[in-house]
């Protein structure tokens, strides 16, 4: 269990590169991103089938799942790469990062659960986190910005949503998320051509932060979360998850791409300190 709990843990680490590598992926268009690197994802999942010999796991497993699973990644990065194009990315992706937290609260409403206490605490000090980055401070919104925040919210609670409702549609093998990712690479290159200009990654840091997303965040992480959550310490993962805003942000100020202000930390420790309170209340008898 302790193995699989720390293969678990890596997913945390790689989420908390996804802002950034979304960032050095600019001018790339959502779409366009979606569909690059859940390509890339997606090899590498053919590659585990492959190793892990999968494959008969994989054609057993119901269409109704990879549909739900196929969905539910694509609609997510779509709002959050396009959030983090419209608004400051350690801002939207602090915003974003309210999932672990709505998760909680979400399963509490579930028919075997009970919100408690907790549950309401947790979730009036994250969106006072999310309060504070949308109005700066108290200095005012940001009209300019308000579209980007308005998606990364979105796209928390889309992610939460669809990690709550999927104990409705059945457990599947870790390799069934191969299908997910070429699944969600193939919805969004139609409507890419569609709806978006084509702009490629002008310079190797485009390049590479494309090919970044798609074998770390994107790729890699969601096949390791897989494991550590089926065979793992689940409360304790749940747990670390709530580090990736903050490790995120870190990430985003070492790299020069975000500065560090007091608004920000106050924003960074209400999400994920009412993260863990909420999932302590969760974790809680009686």
């Amino acid at each position: 269990m302790k193995r699989a709990t720390a293969i678990g843990f890596i997913a945390v680490l790689l989420w908390a590169l996804l802002a950034l590598f979304t960032v050095g992926s600019a001018p790339v268009p959502p779409l366009l991103l979606n569909a690059m690197s859940f390509g890339i994802g997606g090899v590498v999942g053919l590659i585990w089938a492959a190793v892990t010999g999968s494959w008969g796991q994989m054609a057993r497993v119901p269409l109704r799942v990879y549909v739900f699973g196929t969905l539910g990644l694509f609609a997510y990065h779509l709002l959050y790469f396009s959030a983090l194009r419209l608004a400051p990315p350690a801002e939207a992706g602090l915003i974003a990062y309210l999932w672990p937290l709505l998760i909680v609260v979400f399963s509490g409403l579930l028919p075997s659960e009970r919100l408690r206490a907790g549950h309401v605490i947790g979730a009036v000090l994250g969106f006072a986190g999310a309060a504070l980055i949308i109005a700066r401070g108290g200095l005012g919104l940001s009209a300019q910005a308000l579209p980007g925040y308005g998606l990364a919210l979105l796209a928390a609670f889309t992610w939460a949503s669809y990690s709550v409702l999927s104990r409705l549609v059945g457990d599947a093998p870790t390799a069934s998320v191969t299908v997910f990712c070429l699944g969600t690479a193939a919805l969004s290159l139609p409507l890419h051509f569609a709806f978006e200009e084509t702009v490629l990654p002008a310079t190797t840091l485009g390049w590479t932060s494309v090919a970044g997303l798609g074998l770390g965040p994107v790729g890699l992480a969601f096949y390791v979360w897989d494991i550590g959550c089926k065979r793992g310490d689940i409360q304790l993962l749940g747990t670390s998850s709530y580090a990736a805003p903050l490790l995120s942000t870190l990430a985003l100020i070492a790299a020069g791409v975000a500065t560090p202000s007091m608004t920000l930390l106050w924003a960074a420790l209400l999400i994920t300190g009412g993260a863990v309170i909420a999932a302590r209340a969760s974790g809680s008898r009686g």
